[in-house]
């Protein structure tokens, strides 16, 4: 055995390594918290109200713009990671997420300009874009009658916008619903969670670009015949023009609304993709599909799980990334 003192030495040594461990631990967390609850509490206590303020005025004077909050959330974190890449403008030299076709329909980029405007008012540099998409998307959900979603904010913004990789990971609409299990499975949304997020389909309205495969040169005979009259009469010419917003409501009834009635139609062959004809006839996704059509509840339950999960996806925190000043483009770099 050592000397008393020999030892006493080395314990002072240990407990002096544990604690500089700790310490560089609690350093490396406290620079990188990741995602939280109210991350902005004590920078900016006021962002989450005045995004939820500037979403409701925007909804007030432009109803589609809650279609838009949605399908951003979609778009954005989606791919690879929830950091307002969709944001980005195509610069010289790479073609930007939102100037793919994937993208074809997504609009209303200013309005979240304008949003983070309004919030850099209040306190500039302090929210990224990629929060403010996110949380637009969660109060325009709230706008379009569905359920208020808690969600955690610390993101920070990507600096490059990855056009390249947009198939890689969006499910297209005429994609097998294999696929699209496949592609949300990867971020860890289950088959329900699934169903769920396509019940976004219940609001806004669809290309007749993305419809006209199924009307010309023949109808898809799975199509309800009673829909098939409203498309052809929405959706005229089997070459649309893609300048010419032509378009067919995705849910005819209850069209401004994120409700359950999707389900419905669709169990009544009028969904107007293949993804939504697909989810009603898969033996994988249909008994959700009824269960949606039966209680707007399990459907809201569901959606919102889906949607915590999707906006976690991958995010860039800490000190990785930036807070951009303007969402349209990334920061200067010398």
């Amino acid at each position: 055995m050592g000397s008393p003192k020999a030892l006493f030495f080395f314990a002072v040594l240990s407990f002096s390594a544990v604690a500089l461990t700790r310490i560089a631990f609690a350093a490396e967390n406290e620079q990188d918290p990741g995602l939280l609850m109210n991350f902005y509490k004590d920078s900016c206590p006021q962002a989450e109200d005045i995004i939820r303020e500037q979403v409701k005025l925007l909804y007030k004077r432009h109803k589609n713009t809650a279609f838009s909050w949605l399908r951003n959330i979609f778009h954005d974190c989606a791919v690879q990671s929830c950091d307002a890449s969709l944001l980005l403008d195509s610069t010289r030299r790479t073609l930007s997420e939102k100037e793919t076709d994937r993208s074809f329909g997504l609009r209303n980029f200013r309005y979240l300009d304008t949003i983070k405007e309004a919030v850099e008012r209040e306190c500039p540099g302090v929210v990224s874009c990629a929060d403010i998409l996110v949380l637009s998307a969660r109060d325009g959900i709230v706008s379009l009658g569905g359920p208020y979603i808690p969600l955690k904010t610390g993101r920070r913004d990507g600096r490059k916008s990855r056009a390249d990789v947009v198939e890689q990971f969006l499910p297209d609409h005429n994609e097998s619903i294999s696929v699209v299990l496949e592609r949300f499975a990867a971020m860890g949304i289950k088959t329900p969670g699934v169903v769920a997020l396509l019940g976004a389909h219940s609001v806004g309205r669809t290309h007749c670009v993305k419809l006209v495969h199924r009307l010309y040169p023949e109808v898809d005979p799975v199509l309800n015949p009673d829909h098939v009259e409203h498309m052809l009469h929405k959706c005229p010419d089997p070459i649309p023009d893609p300048k010419a917003v032509q378009y067919v409501r995705n849910d005819r009834g209850t069209p401004m609304k994120l409700d359950n009635n999707y389900y419905r139609n669709i169990l009544d062959n009028k969904g107007l993709l293949i993804v939504d004809h697909q989810l009603a006839i898969d033996k994988r996704t249909k008994p959700f599909v009824k269960k949606m059509a039966k209680s707007q509840d399990y459907f809201f339950k569901e959606f919102a799980k889906a949607i915590a999960i999707l906006s976690d996806n991958n995010p860039l925190t800490g000190t990785n990334g930036e807070i951009r000043k303007q969402c349209s483009v990334a920061n200067k770099h010398h």
